[in-house]
């Protein structure tokens, strides 16, 4: 349960901001949005290679 203290003289919308931030620093909605539909395996893993190949070709282009 994410709690967020309202300090006095604090605006609401700076306490829902941080409310915000936190919420998606846990990750809940990734994690809902993964588990609303079934991806296999070996599609992830793939995406997780493809994802590595772009990483590593652009820190070889930071290098040049």
């Amino acid at each position: 349960m994410i709690i967020v203290p309202v300090k006095e003289g604090e605006s609401i919308d700076k306490a829902l901001k941080r409310l915000k931030r936190k919420f998606e620093k846990t990750g809940v909605v990734k994690e809902l949005r993964e588990r609303q539909k079934f991806t296999k395996p070996s599609i992830k893993r793939r995406e997780e290679v493809i994802h590595a190949v772009y990483v590593q070709r652009l820190q070889q282009e930071s290098d040049k």
